[in-house]
């Protein structure tokens, strides 16, 4: 019923930079929160930011001073800009949103993923 469909993963240098997309569609009255996590190879899926709906945003203490979340409600897009990239934030990127379909009925949803290597 809904779709999130994540665009910008890729294979960046130390110290470059990424921007991620995630475009929901589908059947959508309000899409409550959105954000990122992360999963890397042999750990557990963390939380890397979450933006509200009133654009109060929440940043994984890894990240905070290099990635920033961002969202478009007229597009029901959330962006995270990356930069700064380390090595130790390479993993799979995957979009989540906590979307009502109508005032009573609210559900998660999770995307496809996108991976982002960073390498020399």
């Amino acid at each position: 019923q809904v779709q999130l469909v994540e665009s910008g993963g890729g294979l960046v240098q130390p110290g470059g930079s990424l921007r991620l997309s995630c475009a929901a569609s589908g059947s959508i009255f309000r899409i409550a929160t959105m954000g990122w996590y992360r999963q890397a190879p042999g750990k557990q899926r963390e939380l890397v930011a979450v933006i509200i709906s009133g654009s109060s945003t929440n940043y994984a203490d890894s990240v905070k001073g290099r990635f920033t979340i961002s969202r478009d409600n007229a597009k029901n897009t959330v962006y995270l800009q990356m930069n700064s990239l380390k090595p130790e934030d390479a993993a799979v990127y995957y979009c989540n949103a906590d979307v009502l379909s109508s005032y009573f009925v609210r559900n998660n949803y999770w995307g496809q993923g996108t991976q982002v290597t960073v390498s020399s």
